[in-house]
Parts: structure tokens; C-alpha cells; sequence
């Protein structure tokens, strides 16, 4: 298998995506945050001495997707023309469930910045918390599908 970041003489470099057809891409990708039933229960009632902590995760996640080719190095820039998100609490775990819609009409997927995007709004709950929970565990970032481009669809 080659891998497409690396040239004829193994050096890094980006892909070169010039050639390939423009069409709509769509990446949805969720991860979960696990805390505590104090830090649970001060997100809930809007009560963390930080500010609004879903709210402000809610940026943080639209921020870095807007940011992944700063913070990924062989991810070209790309121009969104949508990112959505969605935060689902989860009272049995205790914890949230982050899911980043990214999307584009382009050349290259939109993977890296649902990801990029899920994993800066989970950090995000985690320094707001930190205070009241440093034990927190951030799990599950994944990818659950994408359309568009040469690969196809996927499903997860």
C-alpha cells in the first residue's frame, strides 16, 4: 500500500488534490466525554463557574473544524461551507455526546475537520470542568460517516 503522504523519496508532503472532481462532502464524527455527577449536575443547571460550558463547546467544536489545517499538518485549507453540531447528555453515564457535521463542495474531504472539530469541543468541556472533575476520560472519537469523493460513502 502507498501512502499519499509520502513522495518517491519517503518525505512528507500534502497531497495534490487539483485534479480531482469538486463535489459536495459531508463528514459526521461524535465523541463522548465521561464526568462526574457534580460536574454533570453543574453543566445541567448552568452553574460552572467558567460560564455556559455547552455553549461555549458548541464554538470550540465549529472553531476547530474552521482551524484543522493549523493544527494537522498534510490538511489542506479548506473553505466550509457548513458545520453543525449537536451535544446529547447522557444523565446515565454520567457525560456528553459530541457529534460535528462538516461540510464542503470541494476537492478533499471533510473528515479531519469533524474530528478535529469533535475532539477541540470535548476539550473544551474538559478545561471548563476541570475545576469540580479532573478525572474526566474522553473516549470514543469517531468518525460515523461520510459521503462524497472517490472513497464513496461510509457508514459506520
Amino acid at each position: 500500500m502507498n501512502l499519499t503522504h509520502l513522495d518517491e523519496n519517503n518525505k512528507p508532503k500534502m497531497v495534490d488534490v487539483s485534479d480531482k472532481e469538486e463535489t459536495t462532502r459531508v463528514a459526521v464524527a461524535s465523541g463522548i466525554i465521561e464526568v462526574t455527577r457534580e460536574a454533570y449536575d453543574a453543566v445541567v443547571a448552568n452553574s460552572a463557574k467558567k460560564g455556559p460550558v455547552l455553549q461555549t463547546a458548541v464554538i470550540a467544536a465549529i472553531q476547530g473544524a474552521k482551524q484543522t489545517s493549523t493544527l494537522i499538518p498534510m490538511c489542506h485549507p479548506l473553505m466550509l461551507t457548513s458545520v453543525k453540531t449537536d451535544i446529547e447528555e447522557l444523565s446515565e453515564l454520567p457525560g456528553f455526546k459530541l457529534t460535528v457535521r462538516a461540510k464542503l463542495k470541494g476537492q478533499t474531504g471533510v473528515e479531519m475537520e469533524a474530528l478535529t472539530g469533535v475532539s477541540v469541543g470535548l476539550l473544551t468541556i474538559y478545561d471548563m470542568l476541570k475545576a469540580i472533575d479532573k478525572g474526566m476520560v474522553i473516549k470514543n472519537i469517531q468518525l460515523e460517516k461520510k459521503s462524497g469523493g472517490n472513497s464513496g460513502d461510509f457508514n459506520r
